[in-house]
């Protein structure tokens, strides 16, 4: 071992030894390898005839064969004496000028950066040899170990970065720890982490590792988000393990479903009051129905980042802000927290007396009546929203596939390993979409405050209308007010929470058969919300 150590030093050592020779034969008196005859107009003539590739120790005039690497620098001389350098992460731009065989080139301020002005001149061999050029002064060895630093994650990482890694180990952390939504909120996690692992970035200069690259395999699997393809698949399995029979046997407590959608488009109107565009206003609502596939779905329509919106005065496109990541990760985040942001305002609104109140038990469905509810509520629902037909459409045709009892193979796999993988694949992509640069932004912010108002208002809402219901209802046939709480659409932790709730109150008051009915209630409702904005703002 210590034979072994004892190598690697001296090997080291060698190495400096030799870039240091190198880079004092590189930084010689530039005029010692002028050329005798290189006139100002036949240096003129040769740096424009093309662009300049940084090769070994200097600059060759690129031709057809000439192998290109994209990170190797360029220089491009034009006869009106500008010039501009080219690399892979940024680009200068400048004034060239000759005298006496040497080409002196003067920098153009960008930005905050300065570059210090350069000499260079054309070796007897063809070379462009660059003053103080990195690429000059430095072995090949040494340049390719400056090169690989370059694009590792430490010199590309921002404070940006490490507080979303911190978010995605936040949500890690929660889903282990505290059992939040594990299924969403570990793909979420791992894949905020996937998505800020710092890489090498500059304008037109690809990769193919970000969600945002062209070709990377994230953005391929991005595509299941951006054309709204996987919320219609998790809605096909959502319908494939639901039960509608809660609702059908007390269809009234459709309405505690319809109530809470309040939250939407109150926070509607409030999204359009701090300046959102009206599509990006409805994508945000939708949080508040606390349905992560069908925002997902609305932003993925509304809020893409490439529909246009409007005109400058100049006559250049306005295009919509992408809020797909902002949305969805909001939506998600409420949904996981239900148990921690319910429960208070159930507190707060509805008395120990009401709380109390047993409902009756519900009546038993036939089989014939299990069939026909998905028919129905396909044709009724996509007939007065056909912009939800891809949602509602494939959540009636899961149940259809559950209750019909001759595809349950097709139900079996709809309920199972498909909505297993797209939940994975949704989940990943998602979270990958929250990239430092992108996500951390005011509108992000505001986003979240947004989401929070709208989920506790659409939870408020649905609890206050069970307490109007009453008004109306005989004794025996009462609600429990608390299950006004699951007309949000966070199937089935809403339910979960009423029935937790209740049993604090009377531990013999079994409310979540009764809860499920607005629960699922909840989920039409914040699809049909969805196609109602959609058929206004498309």
């Amino acid at each position: 071992m210590k034979r072994l150590l004892t190598l690697l030093g001296a090997l080291a050592i060698l190495a400096v030894i030799s870039s240091i020779f190198l880079q004092a034969g590189a930084q010689g008196d530039i005029s010692e390898a002028l050329p005798a005859d290189m006139s100002f107009k036949k240096i003129k003539e040769t740096l424009v005839k093309g662009k300049w590739l940084n090769h070994n120790d200097g600059y060759r005039l690129r031709s057809d064969d000439t192998t290109t690497v994209k990170r190797y620098k360029t220089l491009s001389f034009e006869a009106d004496g500008s010039f501009a350098l080219d690399s892979a992460k940024q680009r200068f731009i400048g004034h060239w000028s000759v005298s006496e065989g040497v080409i002196s080139m003067e920098f153009v301020v960008r930005g905050d950066v300065q570059l210090e002005p350069k000499e260079a001149f054309i070796d007897k061999e063809g070379y462009l040899i660059v003053e103080q050029d990195v690429y000059r002064q430095r072995s090949t060895a040494i340049a390719g170990l400056l090169n690989f630093f370059e694009f590792s994650g430490f010199p590309n990482a921002t404070p940006r970065h490490f507080i979303m890694l911190l978010i995605g180990l936040i949500f890690i952390y929660l889903a282990i720890k505290y059992d939040y939504e594990p299924l969403l909120l570990i793909p979420i996690g791992v894949g905020i982490l996937f998505g800020n692992i710092p890489f090498f970035q500059a304008e037109g200069f690809n990769l193919q590792l970000g969600i945002y690259e062209p070709g990377s395999v994230m953005n391929i699997l991005y595509f299941g988000v951006t054309a709204g393809v996987y919320p219609p698949l998790i809605f096909l399995g959502i319908g494939a393990m639901t039960d509608f029979s809660s609702l059908m046997s007390n269809p009234k407590l459709m309405l505690l479903g319809a109530a809470a959608q309040i939250g939407i488009f109150a926070t509607f109107i409030g999204a359009l009051y701090l300046g959102f565009a009206p599509p990006e206003a409805a994508a945000i609502g939708i949080i508040g129905g606390a349905d992560g596939p069908t925002a997902i779905f609305i932003s993925s329509k509304l809020a893409n980042g490439i529909n246009i919106i409007d005109y400058s005065a100049a006559g250049d496109p306005i295009l919509v802000k992408n809020l797909i990541g902002p949305i969805a990760i909001a939506a998600y985040s409420y949904m996981a927290l239900v148990p921690v942001i319910q429960p208070p305002i159930m507190k707060l609104l509805i008395s120990k007396k009401e709380r109390l109140i047993k409902m009756k038990p519900p009546r038993s469905v036939s089989k014939l009546e299990k069939i026909i509810f998905p028919i129905v509520g396909l044709l009724l629902t996509c007939f007065l929203a056909p912009s939800a037909l891809p949602l509602l459409g494939m959540l009636f045709f899961g149940n259809i596939l559950k209750e019909s009892g001759v595809t349950r193979r097709l139900a079996e796999t709809a309920r199972n390993s498909m909505v297993d993988i797209v939940t994975i694949l949704l989940g990943l992509t998602v979270g990958a979409s929250t990239q430092a640069d992108i996500f951390l932004t005011k509108e992000s912010v505001l986003i979240f405050a947004l989401g929070a108002v709208s989920f506790m208002v659409a939870t408020a809402g649905g609890l206050i209308f069970a307490k109007v219901m009453n008004l109306f209802l005989s004794e025996e046939n009462k609600i429990n007010p608390l299950i006004g709480a699951s007309g949000v659409s966070a199937v089935p932790d809403s339910a979960r929470v009423v029935q937790m709730e209740g049993l604090k109150s009377d531990p013999s008051n079994h409310l979540l058969m009764h809860a499920m009915a607005p629960n699922v209630a909840g989920v039409i409702g914040s699809a049909v919300a969805a196609g109602i904005l959609l058929s206004f703002l498309m």
